[in-house]
């Protein structure tokens, strides 16, 4: 069906319409890594009540973000199978409407961060909705850098919560942001090899749609978890955290490397399923040990 078809939909499905264009899985992904943010940017003891602010405002922008991502790619949704099914492509509900919720969502969270944690917190998180919707959404249908690029807004979020926490970006901040950046290879190169066919369908320029051997997709995928490694332990190596969490984060990294290397080898949708769940898995466990060994050293 046509987005531009819209069916009549009920009082009571409304929540569900909202609840699909919230996209809350990816929205989990965003409150879950700006906690860690809060957390590791922190003094102790915490400000429950700032990092409930700072959660509550990224998720409303967040939302937002999600909702207005769904409104300017209605069109490649409709084409592809695992998309096909959400409210704009089967008419549930208008663009227009999409479009009202998606600002006004987005307005609320960056007014609710400004006022009740800071303007670099607000800053911040309105800068990732920019860059995710006006820069790397639109590259998706020219070149495969788009998700190089689009890993720097999705790399924004810790350090929503560590301004929220500490008012200002230290080089802890950084490490947290180079963490998440390199993480997103593998995470997102595992779904867009899974869905390849339905990415072609949509004109969408994802590495395995014009990579369809795979050759450069794993090299990216090991290469990113091999550099993620060194990465996560710069907070031992800069007196950030201590040696347990050197060697915590030395395990986790060589188990997500270890999951790519075998995913590599056959290139299948199942092991690149399981790479999905794997890299799912490792950022909230790396961040829980770092958070860990902030308030037990």
């Amino acid at each position: 069906m046509s987005a531009s078809s819209v069916q009549v939909v009920g009082f009571a499905s409304r929540p569900s319409i909202y609840y699909t264009l919230a996209k809350p899985d990816v929205t989990f992904l965003v409150v879950l890594t700006t906690f860690g943010g809060y957390c590791l940017g922190s003094a102790s003891p915490l400000n429950w009540m700032r990092l409930l602010n700072a959660v509550i405002g990224t998720m409303l922008v967040g939302i937002g973000t999600a909702a207005l991502n769904q409104y300017v790619e209605r069109d490649a949704d409709a084409r592809m199978r695992r998309t096909a099914n959400r409210p704009l492509p089967l008419g549930r509900i208008t663009p227009v409407e999409v479009l009202r919720f998606g600002v006004a969502t987005i307005g609320a969270g960056g007014i609710y961060l400004a006022v009740f944690t800071n303007l670099l917190a607000c800053a911040i998180a309105l800068s990732t909705t920019i860059l995710y919707l006006g820069v790397y959404t639109p590259l998706k249908k020219r070149t495969t850098m788009a998700t190089a690029i689009g890993a720097i807004p999705g790399a924004l979020p810790p350090l929503i919560g560590w301004a929220a926490a500490a008012g200002k970006l230290s080089a802890g901040a950084w490490i947290l942001f180079g963490v998440l950046f390199l993480w997103q290879f593998p995470h997102f190169f595992a779904i867009a090899w899974m869905y390849r066919e339905d990415y072609s369908r949509a004109g969408i320029q994802m590495l395995p749609v014009v990579d369809p051997s795979g050759d450069s997709t794993f090299r990216q995928i090991i290469g990113a978890a091999a550099l993620l490694i060194p990465v996560s332990v710069l907070p031992s190596a800069l007196g950030f955290a201590g040696p347990g969490y050197f060697f915590a984060a030395v395990v986790i990294g060589m188990v997500l490397l270890q999951v790519c290397l075998w995913a590599g080898r056959s290139r299948t949708n199942t092991r690149a399923r399981w790479l999905m769940h794997a890299t799912v898995i490792h950022i909230p466990v790396l961040m829980g040990w770092m958070i860990f060994d902030k308030f037990t050293r």
